[in-house]
């Protein structure tokens, strides 16, 4: 089953988090973002295509009121679990896709607009990725920020063949995506590596403020 199936993650998520690789990038990114971004307990923070939550739960200190987005059924179960355990805070669990669902409406309103979001190795599976980041820019509070760590332009490889969503992505190019999107400034920096099968494919950290964001 390739990553581009819908049930791969469903049946990826039981034990997704064995992998000590993916809980040290995920304190990794987490490290990055307080590093760029001034986090305190008032902000609120969607993290958008969540997998198990492993991001938000190495940000939850950091952060205020947390939504998790994520379209897996199985991946959601396994962020339920966490949350009844106690080692993940989550205010709302949403199945959301936005390359298909409209934004949920509590989230466009004045009250329920995000002071940042947080997207972690998803966009690039994502085809309809305007529509996506337009969804993103309407969740953004006035002064917030959209983190996205991905993966640089690869030469397919990651995937391998079949695979149907971005190898990797141009800065420039994402850069413009996202200004047409509705983004303001926007800022790149080198966010580490994902090693797979021996290969080192580098990731950025890109950080976009929302229109009435002059800088970082």
């Amino acid at each position: 089953m390739e990553a581009n199936d819908p049930g791969y993650f469903d049946e990826q998520a039981a034990t997704w988090d064995d992998d000590p690789a993916k809980v040290e990038r995920a304190a990794m990114v987490a490290r990055a973002i307080a590093a760029t971004i001034d986090l305190g307990p008032h902000t609120s923070m969607l993290e958008y295509g969540a997998g198990t939550g492993l991001v938000t739960q190495a940000m939850q200190a950091d952060v205020g009121p947390v939504t998790l987005a994520e379209p897996s059924e199985g991946m959601r179960a396994v962020i339920r679990s966490k949350v009844e355990a106690g080692t993940l805070v989550a205010e709302a669990i949403w199945s959301l896709n936005l390359a298909t669902d409209p934004v949920p409406e509590q989230a466009t309103r004045p009250d329920g607009h995000f002071d940042l979001v947080v997207t972690v190795l998803t966009l690039h599976h994502i085809t309809e990725l305007d529509r996506v980041l337009s969804g993103f820019a309407q969740m953004l509070a006035p002064g917030g920020h959209l983190c996205v760590v991905d993966l640089d332009r690869e030469d397919g490889s990651f995937h391998g063949h079949g695979f149907a969503g971005h190898h990797g992505f141009d800065r420039d190019d994402l850069a413009r995506q996202l200004t047409s999107a509705g983004f303001g400034s926007v800022s790149f920096s080198d966010c580490g590596e994902l090693v797979r099968d021996g290969v080192a494919y580098p990731m950025f950290l890109a950080v976009a403020g929302d229109r009435s964001t002059d800088q970082i």
